[in-house]
């Protein structure tokens, strides 16, 4: 089965949710109209069903593979590539000047969900090369600018982000790759990068490589790290490609899943030294890094919800088709598996969850538009803290939540869902990875307790909790027994988000592994809270759309029911977690090293 892009959900949440008619409004933002909206996820989803989706199943049997230095990608990925970068997808949130569209992000929000539902393999050259745009934009020399954001944008060359290394994984003090200054200004690299995603590959014309390393007198740790240009094919004056650089692919990685992008180990300046220029000041890298991060993890996040979808959208074509057993209630004979109540619960659980992501995705994609555009400087900061206290939770829950939803696809169709050929296992294959690069769950989870809780003495979260409840007083006014659910368990999770904030913010100083034991879980209950939070105003504008006659009634009860389902499934764990969390942490911590 291939993939249809969800648009009237999609739009539904841009529209109701996520405030499009706000962000359209913002200096810079205008050209984001609804028919203006429309017709861009339109095209989009047109592309990625026709073009990139078929592509998914078959580049996972036959992926890309390494001869002699050299990667050759999958059947259809170099003109697919090729046709993604004509049609401007690439440059959809990167400024007109630079030759991008320049629209919000929440446009591009969608573009992404749809691209990785579409082939997360496919899609990660996109996702990398969005980043060392980000990258440069922001830190990036004029001349840097000039040269390399067009053809970046324009989809001819591709970028990479070169952090990890054979000894140094998420700790990155342990960086040793050097940069040694020339005479001319450059600097000469020398190391060993590995988990580089498209570091070699046969779809564009150069790959940008940004690179951390660190000058012969950089101080000790991560302060000493500094950021380094350093393309495949060196860059004449007037734009065209010169000598290759010493920057080569010693091999690429074989995987669990998302075989067809090229995992590259890459080794700089074998034969010399690879030339480099430095991006912005040095001893900054791992600064300007983190910009790329930030944007490779709320793409992740995308991930996970695409991933998601497009095994729901499976797993329910299966289970309408598949015929086994009779109708618990009775019937002649054997009827569809769908008519059985564990499939539907399993159906209702991956709609619920990967709705309830996107939905916080979208909105968290408007607030970092309003952070970027607004022309009030205190409304800008306002809504950035909001902005990076949801990106760890946008990243880490929307990945695990992508792991739940494509084992329930698997499990759906049951014993074919074990056989490669239908699909399903590959979609459960890919997502594991969701939860590692980029940050594993738990970096997401330390970084949303340390950074984005415990330093602010926890006001952005109780900001958004004041939310959450006004949200569950409205949907209490409005009363019935769907809304007065749904009101009930959307409080009972602020009652417990709130109490797990109040603990760590009071207990981090006098037991802080006590705190950090139940990170993950806390990400979890914030996810949890955060998303039915907006499946309850979903809830509320579709209760309005109905009394107001307004559009497609069917669609609007079925935002309403699975609102509900989210509420009683979902929105009903918070209490346990809140328990987990503040009560939990002696279990966790309670044997010694040698008991394990």
């Amino acid at each position: 089965m291939s993939y249809k892009a969800p648009l009237k959900d999609m739009l539904f949440v841009m529209n109701e949710l996520a405030g499009l008619s706000t962000i359209n409004n913002l200096p810079g933002c205008e050209d984001a109209t609804a028919d203006t909206v429309e017709a861009v996820l339109e095209e989009n989803a047109k592309f990625c069903g026709n073009v990139v989706a078929p592509l998914n199943h078959s580049s996972d049997k036959e992926p890309s593979f390494w001869h002699d230095g050299e990667v050759t990608t999958a059947g259809g990925f170099k003109e697919a590539f090729k046709g993604f970068g004509e049609a401007g997808w690439q440059g959809v949130q990167h400024p007109s000047e630079f030759g991008g569209q320049g629209l919000p992000k929440l446009v591009a929000t969608p573009c992404i969900e749809m691209l990785n539902a579409s082939s997360i393999s496919f899609a990660l050259v996109a996702l990398l090369t969005d980043g060392a745009i980000e990258a440069l934009m922001t830190a990036g020399s004029d001349a840097q600018k000039a040269t390399y954001l067009e053809p970046l944008i324009s989809g001819k060359w591709t970028g990479t982000m070169n952090l990890t290394e054979p000894q140094a994984g998420s700790d990155l003090a342990a960086v040793r790759t050097r940069a040694v200054p020339q005479d001319d200004g450059t600097y000469k690299i020398f190391g060993t990068k590995i988990f580089i995603t498209y570091g070699e590959h046969d779809m564009a014309e150069n790959i940008i490589h940004l690179v951390l390393a660190r000058t012969p007198d950089a101080p000790p740790g991560v302060k000493g790290i500094s950021l380094f240009l350093v393309p495949k094919f060196m860059v004449n004056a007037d734009g065209s490609l010169g000598a290759r650089n010493d920057a080569h692919c010693v091999s690429i990685e074989h995987k669990l899943g998302i075989k067809s992008s090229p995992t590259a180990v890459l080794q700089f300046g074998d034969h010399g030294g690879a030339i480099g220029t430095l991006v912005g000041e040095e001893n900054r890298g791992l600064e300007y890094m983190f910009i790329m991060m930030n944007a490779a993890r709320f793409a992740v996040g995308m991930q996970g919800i695409g991933l998601a979808d497009r095994a729901y959208q499976q797993a329910v074509a299966f289970a309408k088709d598949r015929v086994q057993s009779r109708d618990l209630a009775g019937s002649a004979g054997p009827v569809s598996i769908i008519h059985h109540p564990d499939v539907r619960r399993m159906l209702m659980s991956m709609r619920a969850h990967t709705e309830a992501a996107r939905a916080l995705a979208y909105v968290g994609a408007g607030i970092s538009d309003l952070a970027h555009h607004h022309p009030d400087a205190d409304t800008r900061k306002a809504n950035l803290a909001i902005y990076e206290y949801l990106v760890p939770v946008i990243k880490g829950w929307s990945t695990e939540m992508s792991q739940d939803v494509t084992r329930d696809g698997v499990q759906v169709h049951g014993g074919m869902g074990f056989i490669e050929e239908t699909g399903a296992a590959q979609h459960y294959r890919d997502a594991k990875i969701l939860t590692i690069y980029e940050g594993t769950t738990a970096i997401q989870a330390n970084d949303l307790v340390g950074r984005k809780t415990v330093r602010d003495g926890g006001a952005v979260a109780k900001s958004l909790i004041a939310e959450v409840r006004a949200t569950a007083e409205q949907l209490q006014q409005t009363g019935g027994g769907d809304f007065n659910a749904i009101a009930r368990q959307l409080d009972e999770g602020a009652t417990a988000l709130e109490s797990v904030v109040e603990f760590m913010v009071s207990t981090v100083k006098s037991d802080i592994k006590g705190v950090y034991a139940g990170s993950v879980p806390y990400l979890r209950l914030a996810g949890i809270v955060l998303g039915g939070w907006q499946m309850g105003r979903a809830a509320l504008v579709a209760r309005q759309k109905l009394d107001d006659g307004d559009g497609d009634a069917a669609f609007y009860k079925a935002k309403i029911a699975t609102a509900r389902f989210f509420a009683d499934h979902i929105l009903s764990q918070a209490a346990s977690l809140r328990t987990a969390i503040v009560e939990g942490s002696a279990g966790v911590l309670a044997l010694g090293e040698d008991q394990f």
